[in-house]
C-alpha cells in the first residue's frame, strides 16, 4: 500500500481528487503527515486500543510536525480538515486527542486568552510539551449543558472557588491544564477557566470498559473547593454563546473524522477483497462485493465533497452552526453505514482488532455520538430550514 492507503496501480479513495485543491506547500505537508502516521501509528494503533493505552511517546514527534491550529499559520481550512481525516484514517483515537488539545484547548487560548495567559501557556501547548483538555459535559447534562450546567464558580476576592463534576473529558487523566466551564454562582453567567490539574481538590478518574476510542483517556472530573486565580479566568467569556465558535469548529472537525473513518474502512475492505480468495477466485471478483465497495466509496466521496465545500465557505469567512450540524450528522450517518459494510465484508476476520476493521467499526459508534448526537444535529438543521425549533 502507498502512503495514501492506495494499492499500486489502483485509484485513490479520494475519487474526486479533492487534494488537488491544496497548494503545493499543503500537499507536501499532508504527505509528510501521512508518512509519519504510516510509520509511527498504523503498526501500533490496535495494540494501544486493546490495552486502553495512550502513546505518550508520540507527543514530541507529533508536535514537531507543526500542524497545530494550521489555519493560524497560513494553511487553508481544507488542509486542516484533510489533516484531521488522515489522523482518523490511521487512528480515530489519535485524531480525537488532537482535536481536543489543538482545536479546543489551544484555539481557546488564541480566541479568549489574555496576553499573560498566551505567554504562559500557548507555546508549550502548541508544541505538545504540555497537554490540555476541554471540560464542558457533565454527568447529567450533555446536549442540554448550556441550560443545565451545575458546576459552579464562586468569587472569593482574587480567586474563584469551583465545585461540581464533569464527565467524558478526553485527555482528562493526564492533561496538564483543563479549560473548564462553570456557572457563576452569583450571576449565573458562564465562566471559562484555565485549571492546573495539580490543584488541591481536583480529581480525575478514568472511565473504563469503553467499546470505542479506547486509546482516548476519558475521565470523570470532580471539583471540591478548587481555588483558581482570577488571572486564570477568560475575561471575555460571560455566556454559553461565547463557546459556540469553538464548538462549531470542533463539530466540523468531527465531520472530517467521519471522512477519515470511511477512507480507512474502504482501504481495509478493498485490500481484503483483492487478497482474499473464495471458491477459487478473488473476493473482489464477485458482483455483490464490488457493489459494496462502490457504495462505501460513494459514501466516503460524498462526505469528502461536502466537507471540502464547507472548508471553502470557512475560507470565505462563513461558518454557521447549521452547516456544521449538517456536516456532522451527514458524515457520521454515512460513516456508520460504510464501516458496517466493511466489517461484514471481512466476515469473521471483521471482529478482530488486529485486522483493523473491528477497531474502525467500534470507534464509529463514539464518533456518531460526540460533538452533538445525530439527532440533535439533525434538529439544528431542521430549525434552520423551517424556522421552527423542535426542542427548547
Amino acid at each position: 500500500m502507498t502512503g495514501d492507503g492506495t494499492a499500486p496501480g489502483l485509484p485513490a479513495a479520494d475519487f474526486l481528487a479533492v487534494e488537488s485543491l491544496l497548494s503545493s506547500r499543503e500537499r507536501l505537508k499532508l504527505a509528510e503527515v501521512r508518512e509519519f502516521l504510516e510509520r509511527e501509528v498504523l503498526p501500533h494503533a490496535a495494540g494501544w486500543w486493546n490495552r486502553e493505552e495512550f502513546p505518550h511517546r508520540l507527543l514530541g514527534p507529533l508536535g514537531e510536525l507543526g500542524i497545530s491550529t494550521p489555519t493560524r499559520h497560513g494553511y487553508s481550512h481544507l488542509f486542516h480538515g484533510l489533516a484531521i481525516a488522515e489522523l482518523a484514517r490511521a487512528d480515530a483515537s489519535l485524531a480525537t486527542f488532537f482535536m481536543i488539545h489543538h482545536d479546543l484547548f489551544v484555539e481557546s487560548l488564541h480566541d479568549f486568552g489574555t496576553d499573560r495567559q498566551r505567554a504562559l501557556y500557548l507555546e508549550d501547548a502548541a508544541a505538545l510539551r504540555t497537554t490540555g483538555a476541554f471540560a464542558l459535559t457533565e454527568p447529567e447534562h450533555g446536549s442540554d449543558v448550556a441550560r443545565g450546567m451545575e458546576t459552579t464558580a464562586r468569587r472569593d476576592g482574587g480567586e474563584w472557588v469551583l465545585n461540581g463534576r464533569k464527565r467524558w473529558i478526553g485527555n482528562g487523566t493526564f492533561c496538564d491544564h483543563l479549560l473548564l466551564w462553570a456557572r457563576d454562582a452569583e450571576t449565573s453567567a458562564v465562566r471559562g477557566f484555565i485549571l492546573d490539574t495539580t490543584l488541591p481538590g481536583f480529581t480525575a478518574t478514568r472511565i473504563e470498559n469503553k467499546i470505542a476510542l479506547r486509546t482516548v483517556q476519558n475521565a470523570d472530573i470532580e471539583l471540591r473547593d478548587v481555588r483558581v486565580s482570577e488571572l486564570d479566568r477568560f475575561p471575555g467569556i460571560d455566556s454559553f454563546a461565547d463557546t459556540n465558535r469553538l464548538l462549531r469548529s470542533s463539530r466540523i472537525m468531527v465531520g472530517w473524522v467521519g471522512v477519515g473513518q470511511q477512507l480507512a474502512a474502504f482501504d481495509v475492505a478493498r485490500a481484503h477483497a483483492l487478497e482474499r480468495k473464495q471458491f477459487g477466485r478473488p473476493l473482489a471478483s464477485f458482483q455483490l462485493v464490488q457493489q459494496q465497495l462502490a457504495q462505501m466509496l460513494g459514501n466516503a466521496t460524498a462526505s469528502l465533497a461536502l466537507m471540502a465545500q464547507l472548508a471553502s465557505l470557512q475560507d470565505g469567512g462563513r461558518e454557521d452552526m447549521p452547516q456544521a450540524a449538517l456536516a456532522k450528522a451527514f458524515t457520521s450517518a454515512r460513516m456508520r453505514e460504510t464501516v458496517a459494510m466493511g466489517r461484514a465484508m471481512l466476515g469473521g476476520n471483521g471482529i478482530l482488532t488486529d485486522r483493523r476493521m473491528a477497531k474502525i467499526f467500534a470507534d464509529a459508534e463514539a464518533i456518531y455520538t460526540y460533538e452533538g448526537t445525530y439527532e440533535i444535529n439533525s434538529l439544528i438543521v431542521g430549525r434552520a430550514v423551517t424556522g421552527i425549533s423542535a426542542f427548547s
